[in-house]
């Protein structure tokens, strides 16, 4: 890839979309979900999509096994401030790296945390994967131990909406459920990939949810699902532990399934 242009807007503004897709011996998986995602990014900022032949042109450099491939989609230069360049020069970027799952997580469960920081509401944007991050950023700034895997965001009305990197699901009374992500959030390609294949159940929760769960899980169309074993509370003290089971197990042999990892037992 050649050096990004201070001009660009996806430099300036963050003005622009990413997809970090698994590739699998040169093959993307969930590409159709990734296509989705972008495609609707593509409407709604209204950025010109490349076609899917330059889309998949970067896969020809993949070898065997896993890797990950980054795209990054900007609307280019031009443009007075924020004023839109008429017409706009779409630019596309990637790269392509090796790239291997923490197993440990997925048998042994993970540790995570409630931030203290909250997400903006913008229903424009909510689902998208565009590159104003620096929410994510800031709460991932939250924790600095190496024992706590994930952490859980709010919105600034209370309500659950994601990890920092990856989207929540839980078992409550035997029904699965994740959070709804119609007012912000990133809508993750397994999300979607889980939602086709399970019964799974988008609703409205604050964190207290969370107390009477009999399970709970992060997930992400690289890391596959990650089953949480322990939750703290935003300065680190403990409130919820959870003993790994079957249960915990049938949500992820499903996304691992989609993913093309593992089932584990």
């Amino acid at each position: 890839m050649s050096d990004w242009p201070l001009e660009d807007r996806g430099v300036a503004y963050g003005d622009g979309l990413f997809e970090t897709v698994l590739v699998r011996d040169g093959r993307p998986v969930l590409w159709e979900q990734h296509l989705a995602r972008l495609a609707r990014g593509c409407r709604v900022l209204d950025i010109p999509p490349p076609d899917r032949a330059r889309l998949e042109a970067p896969l020809a450099e993949a070898g065997e096994g896993l890797s990950v491939l980054k795209l990054i989609l900007t609307r280019g230069s031009g443009g007075r401030g924020y004023a839109l360049p008429s017409p706009p020069d779409p630019q596309l970027r990637w790269r392509l790296g090796p790239f291997a799952p923490d197993a440990e997580r997925w048998r042994h469960g993970v540790r995570v945390r409630h931030c203290r920081l909250r997400l903006g509401i913008q229903p424009l944007l909510a689902g998208l994967k565009h590159l104003n991050r620096l929410e994510n950023v800031l709460a991932r700034a939250e924790w600095t131990d190496a024992d706590t895997a994930e952490g859980l965001l709010c919105d600034s009305e209370g309500r659950l909406v994601e990890a920092t990197c990856m989207n929540l699901f839980w078992q409550r009374d035997g029904k699965l459920e994740t959070p709804r992500l119609d007012r912000c959030g990133v809508a993750g390609t397994l999300r979607a990939a889980l939602l086709e294949r399970a019964s799974i159940h988008e609703v409205d929760a604050c964190p207290s949810v969370l107390d009477g769960v009999e399970a709970l899980w992060l997930g992400n169309s690289l890391q596959g699902l990650w089953p949480v074993a322990r939750l703290d509370d935003a300065e680190g003290n403990p409130i919820r532990h959870w003993r790994l089971g079957p249960g915990h197990r049938r949500l992820q042999a499903l996304a691992h399934e989609a993913l093309g990892y593992p089932p584990i037992t």
